[in-house]
């Protein structure tokens, strides 16, 4: 058995594959990371997308040479009407429109979407249907953050290396 492990041990190190955040804290990607600010986004679900973003990236305050400009669009749709015309279901989805802005240059290195949806019931009492309805778009907040998170350290591990400044 241990004749087997050496040579799968070796193969998987061939692959190719490297770690997105090599060097830990210091390393590029997480570093580069940290010097991303968020800019302000209207709104409730822009205040509850900025925090999911600043939880994930930093603040990026204090040395900042990016900037994430992020646009959203909420929609709540009703689905599914009832036999007496009532709506059954909503769907509410959330997209974000944002940009990766480098400052000293003012150049845009990533202009992407990303979004989510997610179903709601509604039910006969109007409370549960808000408190779903807020719940959804706390949860859809938190996916597509992790998505533009995930999209803007893969931009930051494939750019060029900065010289030190």
């Amino acid at each position: 058995m241990r004749f087997l492990a050496l040579p799968l041990a070796l193969l998987l190190s061939a692959c190719g594959l490297s770690p997105m955040y090599a060097g830990g804290g210091e390393g590029r990607v997480a570093a580069s990371l940290d010097a991303v600010t968020v800019a302000a986004i209207p709104g409730q679900q822009g205040w509850l997308m900025r925090d999911a973003l600043v939880q994930k990236l930093g603040s990026g305050d204090a040395g900042a040479r990016y900037r994430l400009d992020v646009r959203l669009d909420d929609q709540l749709d009703g689905l599914g009407l009832l036999g007496d015309d009532t709506i059954g279901r909503e769907r509410r989805t959330l997209r974000a429109r944002y940009r990766l802005v480098d400052l000293t240059t003012g150049e845009t290195l990533l202009d992407a979407t990303a979004g989510s949806d997610a179903g709601i019931d509604v039910v006969s009492s109007e409370y549960a249907t808000i408190a779903a309805e807020q719940t959804a778009l706390e949860n859809l907040t938190r996916e597509v953050a992790d998505m533009i998170v995930t999209n803007v350290a893969l931009k930051m591990r494939s750019a060029p290396r900065q010289p030190a400044g």
